[in-house]
């Protein structure tokens, strides 16, 4: 009997068992969509084996993500760059707990709202700035909330690190505007789609990492020493 088609792409036969989905899939689909679309459990031996020798496809995905995102974190220090992974998790985790589909716009809207307030309070202005959709400001809500449960331990260092969210939300923000431009072909939402790869990467990468390290836990990943 022959392999039946993958119920992913409905076009290529299925080929590998899929322990995350139960069934078979193509080579294609485990290929682009592992960790993406599939929640791969550590125990897989596709995911253990790409992990050691990536396909060339997932490689060139991961430089093409590269180039785009070095820009972006160039000139970032090393704790407006933590700040930034942690804000793009709290992106990751808004837009999956979101009712309303959010597209890339409202990421940069977001981003640049709360930076903006951040911004103003830096000049001694306390003024919350708002975003003009409503996924926007709900977004941005998640992210001033976020921020606020760091800053509230930060101590002295509060406006400093304030300072530091700033910029990376506005990167965050350039990031966002630019990704559809900047990616072309990517199926849209591309930044968020971005984000999706950018943290399933480090949390493999981290994987091993102590819980001491996990942000929220009042570490040096979040406030700055």
């Amino acid at each position: 009997m022959s392999a039946q088609t993958c119920p992913l792409c409905h076009a290529r036969k299925g080929k590998r068992s899929c322990p995350a989905l139960g069934q078979t899939i193509c080579a294609a689909c485990c290929g682009t969509k592992r960790l993406v679309e599939i929640a791969c459990p550590a125990s897989c031996a596709y995911l253990s084996s790409a992990r050691t020798y990536p396909a060339a496809v997932i490689q060139r995905r991961q430089d093409r993500d590269l180039q785009f995102m070095l820009p972006l974190l160039a000139n970032l220090t090393e704790d407006q760059h933590r700040l930034l992974i942690y804000f793009l998790a709290v992106i990751g985790r808004g837009a999956g707990a979101s009712e309303a589909s959010l597209i890339d716009q409202d990421v940069a809207e977001a981003a640049s709202t709360a930076a903006a307030t951040l911004e103003t309070a830096g000049k001694g202005i306390i003024y919350q700035h708002q975003a003009s959709s409503i996924p926007a400001q709900h977004l941005a809500d998640e992210i001033n909330r976020a921020l606020e449960e760091i800053a509230a331990r930060a101590g002295s260092r509060r406006s400093r690190l304030e300072r530091d969210a700033a910029v990376a939300l506005r990167q965050i923000a350039t990031g966002a505007a630019n990704a559809e431009k900047g990616l072309p072909g990517d199926e849209p939402p591309v930044f968020l789609r971005l984000v999706t790869r950018i943290l399933g990467a480090a949390g493999a990468s981290q994987s091993d990492e102590p819980a001491r390290d996990a942000p929220g836990t009042g570490s040096r990943l979040i406030i700055p020493g």
